[in-house]
């Protein structure tokens, strides 16, 4: 199991509830356990919950009581954010920690302020690695309900003074930052993508894997991401095991509607956004890479490959 460090500057243990204990939540509750604090998961899966449903896990918690929303985004969010509300009282605080988007935490908070339940949105960048690196933290609400939750942030989050950001007081302004963050990210891998794809093209560049691992040190376009893609080329060098598919989560989608709406120009985003719809009607070589990336930081699931020509269509995101 990993130990995670408690820093002298953290702030004191809490008991928290923690809701939907998949490749995120699961490994978020270990490492609040780790950090000294108390959790009460639930999740539909019996297997891995602490309790047997949201009442008895609200039962559970002291108040104020604090719990934290890890569940997909859209109905599944929107209807365990109001069920809790019925079973909440005032005082109490909400996190939702998921995807969702920015929008449907101005509805939630609206509708939890009339019955005295904080709201706070908080967008989570960490993947798979986050149990062991940390989590960084993008949330969204007011300064007394961002307080009570305060000590699990501090536990989340990696070591070193960044990675945490109160990004604003009103509703959906941690979200907000977070779809930038992946419209970024999309535009990102993008890049990396396409020059993989043409240095692996011409016949010029003998080892390709090896340029890509030179990048990583003392270069302008060293990143994490680099690292990552550096790792799915080392075990697969011309990706022949990955298609050439790449889903989109909706956070792409959003932040180009966002540009438009607010006449923000989008190139470089709209475009990485686009590529990813080509990927679902031809095997692209570029998106083998963006979808082993997507795999290596998100542990996101990767299509086998198959001949050109061969089928297409695929089962959304979960």
């Amino acid at each position: 199991m990993t130990t995670v460090p408690t820093p002298a500057h953290r702030s004191t243990a809490m008991h928290l509830g923690l809701i939907g204990l998949g490749k995120m939540g699961g490994n978020m509750r270990t490492r609040l356990r780790n950090g000294g604090h108390t959790v009460t998961g639930y999740d539909r899966n019996p297997d891995v919950s602490d309790v047997g449903s949201l009442g008895e896990l609200v039962e559970a918690l002291p108040s104020p009581k604090v719990v934290w929303v890890m569940v997909p985004a859209g109905d599944a969010t929107r209807g365990t954010v109001a069920e809790l509300g019925g079973l909440l009282s005032e005082g109490d605080v909400i996190v939702d920690g998921g995807n969702s988007r920015w929008t449907d935490d101005q509805l939630n908070a609206e509708m939890l302020r009339e019955k005295g339940i904080g709201f706070v949105d908080c967008g989570v960048s960490g993947g798979i690695w986050g149990l062991e690196n940390g989590y960084a933290l993008m949330f969204g609400g007011s300064d007394d309900d961002v307080a009570k939750v305060l000590p699990a942030f501090e536990t989340l989050k990696p070591e070193g003074e960044s990675g945490m950001v109160h990004a604003g007081q009103k509703p959906g302004a941690g979200h907000f930052a977070k779809m930038v963050h992946n419209g970024i990210e999309y535009a990102m891998m993008q890049a990396y993508a396409e020059g993989w794809e043409l240095l692996e093209k011409v016949d010029v560049v003998d080892n390709v894997t090896e340029v890509f691992d030179s990048w990583r040190e003392g270069t302008v376009i060293r990143s994490w991401l680099l690292d990552l893609l550096v790792v799915a080329l080392k075990d697969d060098t011309h990706l022949d095991q990955i298609r050439g598919y790449a889903e989109d989560s909706g956070e792409g989608r959003w932040t180009v509607e966002a540009g438009i709406d607010n006449a923000v120009p989008m190139h470089v985003i709209a475009a990485s956004l686009f590529a990813r719809f080509t990927s679902r009607q031809d095997d692209s070589p570029a998106m083998k890479a963006v979808a082993a990336m997507r795999n290596q930081f998100g542990g996101h699931a990767t299509q086998a490959g198959s001949p050109a020509g061969g089928d297409s269509s695929a089962p959304p995101e979960k």
